[in-house]
C-alpha cells in the first residue's frame, strides 16, 4: 500500500522557525538541519513503521524520529 506523508501548517511553521534560529549562526547549518528533517518525512513514504512509538502517546501507529535534539512525529 502505498503511503504519504502530509506536514501540519504547525510543523511547517516550526520548520520554518527552526531553520530562522539556527541561520542567525550559520544559513549553511540551517539548510542542512532542515533538509534532514525533509529527508527523514520522505522516507517514511517507503518505512512507515521506522521510528519508535511516541511513549505519551501509546499508539503503535504514531511514531517519532530525531533530527539533532528536534523531535519529528
Amino acid at each position: 500500500m502505498a503511503h504519504r506523508v502530509a506536514w501540519s501548517p504547525e510543523a511547517l511553521e516550526d520548520l520554518e522557525a527552526i531553520a530562522e534560529f539556527i541561520g542567525r549562526d550559520s544559513r549553511f547549518y540551517a539548510q542542512a538541519v532542515v533538509s534532514k528533517v525533509l529527508a527523514i518525512g520522505a522516507r517514511l513514504v517507503d518505512f512507515p513503521d521506522a521510528g519508535r512509538v511516541v511513549p505519551e502517546m501509546g499508539d503503535a501507529a504514531i511514531r517519532e524520529r530525531f533530527v539533532y535534539s528536534y523531535r519529528v512525529i
